[in-house]
């Protein structure tokens, strides 16, 4: 999935000095890793654990803050400060979620609280940064539409600078897109628009988006966007990740469990190009996909599946765009609602939410295939994980 500029750049960052000599390592081998969970059950908030980047080993910091369902997770260029999101159907006695600023303390691993406000949707389900940093982009799942908030210099939250209902017309799944279900927002890589995958329209909705107001704008196109991307009917878009060049878009369909390949024809114009199931043939089962990311070498892409309890590896033509399927392996655990590539892309961390754990895999470079490193921990309803680079 693509990140936000400010995430990538640390990610970047990072990669580099980590690729230096063994003198200069020892600086950059710890890392933070914290877990965004569900809070139904046993967990409590937001774990911390220490990540040793040259042996993969997870050392457990325990709570790092006690919060409501805290289902995605963002950092800021500076790793000053983590948002998040709480995933509630009532805030306040509104029908709303709310977004909560945290300032990070690395060497602990834990979080302060720096305030909260109301998410303006019920079910806040992802939080991005824009290009500058100065704004969070929230997606209100329940609510159906999409957030701008402000960020101060201290980290904290302000109230919503602009709200935009998603609209359009509804897929045919009565069950899952029985409305408008924005599942996930970032800003586009010039900081102009703001991508919107909605699961109930079948579309990513692509808004205006000023970086000096912190607003979203209507397009002339009608139906609450600019332009859009449209999929085929039922594909219930969930997350999406762009090529380093931003020629190609690959949607994840959470309602069938594919990717869906778009070119970019210039002026936020897409085309799809290619639609490719991430299951195993004849398979019958339920399932849900989750989640979507590239490799920082651009030459793979992996999603996730519920259900299946999988992650999927495919290589991508640079030329093209198209996806091939290279491996399919289990997640390790139940319902892998998240994986992150750790910042060197040597490792990818799966977190499965029913099953209670973060599994390791190592990553060939060369082949883009998994390998479980054999590194696991437990933790209560995992559904969100980033690193932050000490």
């Amino acid at each position: 999935m693509m990140k936000p500029a400010s995430r990538m750049a640390a990610w970047v960052a990072f990669f580099i000095l980590f690729s230096m000599p063994a003198a200069h390592s020892s600086s950059v081998n710890s890392v933070l890793i914290f877990v965004g969970t569900y809070t139904k059950g046993e967990s409590k908030g937001i774990y911390a654990y220490r990540y040793a980047a040259s042996s993969g080993r997870l050392t457990p910091l325990g709570l790092a803050a006690e919060t409501v369902n805290p289902s995605f997770l963002a950092v800021d260029s500076g790793n000053r400060f983590l948002y998040a999101v709480n995933e509630t159907q009532q805030y306040q006695g509104k029908a709303s979620g709310a977004v909560t600023a945290f300032r990070i303390h690395r060497e602990t691993g834990k979080l302060t609280e720096l305030n909260q406000v109301a998410s303006r949707g019920a079910d806040p389900c992802y939080i991005s940064l824009d290009r500058t940093g100065k704004h969070v982009l929230v997606a209100n799942y329940t609510g159906g539409n999409v957030a701008v908030f402000p960020l101060s210099e201290d980290g904290r939250i302000g109230e919503a600078s602009a709200v935009e209902q998603n609209q359009g017309a509804l897929g045919p799944n009565k069950e899952r897109q029985d409305q408008a279900h924005a599942h996930w927002i970032e800003a586009s890589a010039d900081n102009r628009f703001a991508y919107v995958a909605d699961l109930g329209l079948d579309r990513v909705l692509i808004y205006r988006f000023d970086a000096a107001k912190g607003t979203m704008g209507r397009g002339e196109s009608g139906e609450g966007s600019v332009f859009s991307a449209t999929l085929a009917p039922g594909t219930g878009p969930r997350h999406v990740a762009f090529s380093a060049d931003q020629k190609f878009m690959y949607v994840l369909g959470e309602l069938d469990s594919t990717v869906t390949v778009f070119r970019n024809h210039g002026k936020e114009t897409w085309r799809s190009d290619e639609k490719i199931s991430a299951l195993p043939e004849g398979f019958s089962g339920h399932n849900d996909a989750a989640e979507i990311a590239i490799h920082p070498n651009g030459k793979f892409l992996y999603t996730s599946n519920r259900g299946d309890d999988s992650i999927a590896v495919f290589g991508i033509d640079r030329g093209t765009g198209r996806l091939t399927l290279i491996q399919r392996l289990p997640s390790g655990g139940k319902a892998p609602r998240h994986f992150a590539l750790d910042p060197t892309g040597t490792r990818l961390l799966a977190a499965n939410e029913e099953g209670g754990n973060i599994v390791e895999f190592t990553v060939d470079e060369s082949s883009g295939k998994l390998k479980p490193s054999g590194e696991m921990v437990k933790v209560p309803s995992p559904v969100c994980l980033v690193f932050v680079p000490e």
